[in-house]
């Protein structure tokens, strides 16, 4: 059963445009306090209700990191994400492999219609260089 379609408020096209405005994954509190300070009126609730929804139409990436949800604007197209764990540095990678994967477990298991998540977390070649330097 598809989910119902939930009309588009202004709150929600203004987190969008946050969100857009923003090239890393960010938290909704990050979000809102940016939004806050260039006079936006709306809540942080608004904020998480709007992420959560955007992600869920998929036009929002969420992630989990260190036990906080995190968003980011993202391409309409199936990907998965390359992680700094240090500085949050992320790119969208295409995983080819884990697809045909993906589809040969659920086959193999009788399922159909799968879907997965796949997140690689690492450290970027600024933060291994900062290491070294540091």
């Amino acid at each position: 059963m598809s989910q119902p379609q939930r009309r588009k408020t202004w709150q929600r096209a203004a987190v969008q445009e946050a969100l857009e405005a923003t090239e890393e994954f960010v938290s909704a509190q990050t979000l809102h306090a940016r939004m806050r300070d260039t006079g936006s009126p709306i809540g942080l609730t608004t904020v998480y209700r709007a992420l959560a929804t955007l992600a869920e139409q998929g036009d929002a990436d969420s992630l989990q990191s260190e036990g906080e949800q995190l968003y980011r604007a993202c391409s309409p197209k199936h990907h998965h994400h390359l992680i700094c764990r240090s500085c949050g540095l992320t790119v969208e990678i295409g995983a080819k492999v884990v697809e045909q994967w993906a589809r040969e477990v659920a086959s193999e298991h009788g399922f159909t219609d799968a879907s997965h998540v796949v997140d690689v977390f690492g450290v970027c070649v600024e933060c291994q260089r900062k290491a070294t330097v540091g």
